[in-house]
């Protein structure tokens, strides 16, 4: 199979990748990163922890790993405007915690809206130009206050 795109080539300000350390324990960072992502504008409609569920059902042994996905409505439904309905594919806009070690824990996010535009799932890319430069001010914001 061939990709569209080299992903090897790919400057993580492509994707909107934004990363932090945070020196704290698991269950406090994902309280501190629920509430500063809903400050800065996202709702959390929806969580969940992969680590839990392959610990349970594969005795996979995975460190504390978890999964908010971030939404703000109004941004997501002039996105999904902006793509024919396609982004829904990439819904909601996740934001990873993971612990990589006691006391230390990784707050990871990538953009679906640069993803949506790198894959060319646009139909407007004026109004997606906007809404890119929308979730990048909410998303920095976050992370600035992380």
């Amino acid at each position: 199979m061939v990709l569209p795109i080299d992903p090897s080539q790919i400057d993580p300000d492509d994707i909107g990748e934004a990363q932090t350390t945070l020196e704290m324990g698991h269950e406090e960072a994902i309280e501190h990163v629920r509430d500063v992502f809903t400050d800065a504008g996202f709702g959390v409609p929806v969580e969940f922890s992969p680590s839990e569920m392959l610990n349970e059902k594969i005795d996979a042994g995975r460190d504390p790993y978890y999964v908010l996905g971030a939404c703000n409505p109004e941004v997501a439904d002039r996105a999904l405007d902006a793509t024919d309905n396609t982004i829904g594919a990439l819904m909601a806009c996740n934001v990873v915690v993971w612990e990589e070690e006691p006391g230390h824990q990784r707050v990871y996010h990538v953009s679906i809206m640069r993803i949506a535009r790198l894959l060319d799932m646009s139909v407007d890319d004026d109004e997606m130009a906007s809404i890119i430069a929308d979730t990048g001010e909410l998303v920095d914001e976050a992370f600035a206050n992380l």
